[in-house]
Parts: C-alpha cells; sequence; structure tokens
C-alpha cells in the first residue's frame, strides 16, 4: 500500500530523516518508535510533501513524490497531525465536515464516524476546543476517516493523555486496523509494538532495526532503550 525508498528531509544542514525506506502493507498496522528528536514527525510529514525531501515515495501503486498535499489526500492517504490540530472555534459536527471536503455524502460519513465514537456524537454541538484531550484525539481520527482514506498515518497519538485514555485510543486503534492499514508513530512503545504487525526503530534520523512487532519487543536492545526492561 505504501512505500518509501531512501527518503531523505534536511533543514538547512541539519539532517533529520537519513535515507529511511520502509512498506506498509495492506492489511497491516505497521508503527515507527524512536526518542523525541528522531525525525519520526518529519518522515510523516514528508511523505504527505508537508515539508521538501528527497527519495520515493510510492502509494497505492502510483508515485506521489511529487504531488501535492491536497491531491495526495485526494488519493487516499489521510494523516492524523501530532497535538490533533482540530479546529477549535468549530463543533464537533463542523470539524467533521471540514474532513469530508473531498467526498460528498457528508451525513452517511459523519453516521459511520459517530458510530465508531458514541462519545463524539453526545458532543456533536460543542466546541472542539471545549473538548477533553481524548475526545479531540477521537475527533482528529474521525475527522480523518471522513475523507473514507485507503490508509491511515497517526502521529503520536498518546500524546499528552491520561494513562485510562491512552487506552481507549489504542483500542479504537486496534479496531480500526480490521478496516485500513495504519502507519502509526509514537513514543509509547510498548503500546505501539502491542498492537502493531511490523515495527521499525528510528535514532537519529536513520532505521537502525526492522522486524516483526512480537520480534522487537523481544529484543534486548529495544527493551534497554524504549521499553523500560
Amino acid at each position: 500500500m505504501l512505500r518509501v525508498e531512501n527518503l531523505e528531509v534536511n533543514y538547512g544542514v541539519i539532517s533529520a530523516v537519513r535515507d529511511i525506506s520502509l512498506d506498509v502493507q495492506s492489511g497491516q498496522l505497521v508503527t515507527l518508535i524512536g526518542a523525541n528528536g528522531a525525525g519520526k514527525t518529519s518522515t510523516l510529514n514528508s511523505i504527505v510533501n508537508v515539508i521538501k525531501k528527497s527519495g520515493k515515495v510510492i502509494f497505492n501503486n502510483k508515485d506521489i513524490s511529487r504531488v501535492k498535499t491536497h491531491n495526495i489526500i485526494k488519493s487516499g492517504l489521510a494523516l492524523v497531525p501530532e497535538g490533533r490540530k482540530i479546529f477549535i472555534n468549530l463543533t464537533v459536527d463542523e470539524n467533521l465536515r471540514m474532513g469530508a471536503f473531498n467526498n460528498e455524502g457528508f451525513e452517511n460519513f459523519k453516521s459511520e464516524v459517530y458510530d465508531k465514537f458514541p462519545r463524539l456524537k453526545k458532543k456533536k454541538s460543542q466546541l472542539g476546543g471545549t473538548l477533553s484531550g481524548g475526545e479531540q484525539q477521537m475527533l482528529a481520527i474521525g475527522r480523518a476517516l471522513m475523507s473514507k482514506p485507503k490508509m491511515l498515518m497517526l502521529d503520536e497519538p498518546s500524546l499528552g493523555l491520561a494513562p485510562k485514555i491512552i487506552g481507549e485510543v489504542f483500542e479504537i486503534v486496534t479496531e480500526l486496523k480490521k478496516e485500513i492499514p495504519i502507519l502509526l508513530i509514537e513514543q509509547n512503545a510498548f503500546a505501539a509494538l502491542k498492537i502493531a504487525d511490523y515495527g521499525y526503530v528510528l535514532e537519529n534520523g536513520s532505521i537502525e532495526l526492522g522486524g516483526r512487532a512480537d520480534e522487537l519487543i523481544g529484543n534486548d536492545d529495544v527493551r534497554a532503550k524504549y521499553l523500560g526492561g
């Protein structure tokens, strides 16, 4: 579904992402784990051309390396950004409508999202900025789903959330992976690897290790650096 080849991102003389290659196949949840500053967010932003890069990105058998961001979204690749970035002065309903800019049938799509997130349905007329952090994350995911994507990329969905809410969010992601391939960026490495099929370890902008998620959980180096064991 997604293939990234020799991806590089530079901010002036600073090399943020160095020669990254990764794959996400249909039916997979793939996670990219690493410490703050490892290059995780730069990787996602470069895939959808929010920032400049070199290298090749193939999505759904098409080269999108030089395609404009809005056309990448139209092609079916959706990104839920770090920090959620919902519209705080719009209602839940209005936020979802913004996510459906690419599609007709807003009411049908909205019903599907509300079925997945019943908590949002109860607050559909409430301003986004008044929601809890967990509800805002649900809204950000729901907004992305309104574009009926073929694949979903999630950037740090657990960021700033209480442990109980993190559990809820990961339950939602686990259910979503039954419907759509997902590339998940996470600092909470253990939670991410527990639900992933495959994982990559990113250090200082480079992929140092890749493998099945269950194998990475058992890897002594990964456990020592990222899993607290």
